[in-house]
């Protein structure tokens, strides 16, 4: 047994004795409690846009020029922080625009799959990448933050199943299938039905992704889109980062009648932190803020700066609301009781989002949210299965049906056909 595991399984003896399950512990004991229960078991994210964050502030994508080794303030991501906040695993999102489309977006993901493998290859003694559930938990004993890599959007496979395979050889492990528009093959939840949820094409990519191994992510996509997947696919699924659409009716999030297809499929939510996803409040305010932005660019069509101004004014004049710590345990209470305790996991979306909830600032905070969980009773078999066990569960039961058809199917041929065709 390694001494990190050793020491971990001590604090953990501990915390069992000094927090008896289910009791009221003061917040100060919660989070000690908390931090006890994630040295134990790897806490594993499943969005961060750190990679995005790099190209945004550096057009030639230079690690130095956003440096993690040290605080950051550009960010809500470094290395300081993520160790303060017990992070064990992170899918870091390859995301491009939608508005980057064929060789475009394809060109865009590989370069979002470079950043993230020169960060690692930059902080060696931080990360180190994984490719499969034992490297996770071989890497996390070893005190690093295992690193996996998740395509965000099916966009950028530009219709090619061959993209596919060559972004699971470069290590990624999950895919988006769609981002905030319709892909030729599947809805969006933020896009006009156009196929009702997956085209014939759109089944080959989830059974290609069932032969690879390659998790199938459900967040970003319209609820036919979902049903579909999970009547097609052979494997879990997972909700990168995705809510309860009962507790905030926004359509990324999942509505009850997907949350109850879960159990029989396997899959996970992973709970977000995204404001509007989570609190009603900050869901209608942002509604109201777009509709202010529209009216004032059309009182102003030629004038960009007066029409930033007046929008500025407007969000002086009516500050956000905040979502709160509490709010995201509901979604996860809201889970547990649909789908039940094996299907929650955390997808933050840090470094993806512009606003945060309060207490849950940056990636130092996950244990601040466990916490919370202990205050309301969850014991710690309950905190592990969402910090990352249900996670790996998943990731190996995909192994698992990959290995299977593996023995009697070949790469998929595929290719998306036209109205022309």
């Amino acid at each position: 047994m390694t001494t990190r595991l050793t020491f971990a399984l001590a604090l953990v003896a501990a915390a069992a004795v000094a927090w008896p399950l289910g009791g009221s512990a003061q917040s100060s004991d919660a989070l000690a409690h908390a931090r006890a229960v994630l040295s134990q078991v790897p806490l594993i994210d499943g969005h961060n846009d750190y990679a995005w964050a790099v190209r945004e502030n550096s057009p030639d994508r230079d690690l130095a020029k956003l440096d993690i080794r040290g605080p950051q303030p550009k960010t809500m991501t470094d290395i300081p922080r993520l160790r303060e906040g017990h992070l064990g695993g992170q899918f870091w999102s390859v995301y491009v625009p939608v508005d980057l489309a064929g060789g475009a977006a394809v060109t865009a993901t590989l370069e979002e799959i470079d950043t993230v493998c020169r960060m690692i290859a930059r902080y060696p003694d931080t990360f180190a990448l994984a490719r499969t559930p034992d490297d996770v938990e071989r890497i996390f004993e070893a005190g690093k933050i295992a690193s996996m890599i998740g395509v965000e959007g099916g966009h950028s496979i530009d219709n090619s199943l061959g993209v596919l395979r060559m972004y699971y050889a470069l290590g990624a492990r999950y895919m988006t299938l769609t981002h905030s528009a319709n892909t030729a093959w599947a809805d969006s939840s933020t896009d006009e039905p156009v196929h009702h949820g997956l085209t014939p094409f759109g089944e080959a990519v989830v059974g290609e992704m069932n032969r690879l191994g390659m998790l199938v992510d459900l967040s970003h996509v319209s609820p036919d889109t979902m049903r579909a997947a999970l009547r097609v696919t052979k494997a879990p699924v997972i909700f990168s980062h995705s809510s309860a659409r009962a507790l905030c009716d926004v359509p990324r999030n999942v509505p009850d009648d997907v949350l109850k297809m879960l159990p029989q499929n396997g899959g996970v939510v992973m709970v977000t932190f995204v404001p509007g996803f989570i609190s009603p409040a900050v869901a209608e305010y942002e509604k109201q803020a777009d509709a202010e932005q529209k009216t004032l660019e059309q009182a102003h069509p030629n004038d960009a700066a007066a029409a930033k101004a007046a929008m500025d004014a407007w969000r002086q004049a009516h500050p956000a609301p905040r979502a709160t710590i509490a709010e995201i345990a509901d979604h996860i209470d809201h889970i547990r009781q649909v789908a039940g305790i094996d299907h929650i996991g955390i997808g933050s979306d840090f470094d993806g989002i512009t606003s945060v909830p309060a207490g849950l600032e940056d990636v130092s905070k996950y244990p601040a949210l466990f916490a919370e969980l202990i205050r309301r009773g969850y014991s710690d078999a309950d905190l592990k299965k969402i910090a990352g066990l249900n996670v790996l569960r998943v990731w190996r039961q995909a192994d698992e049906v990959a290995a299977t058809l593996q023995k009697t199917e070949g790469p998929s041929t595929a290719i998306l056909k036209t109205t022309t065709e």
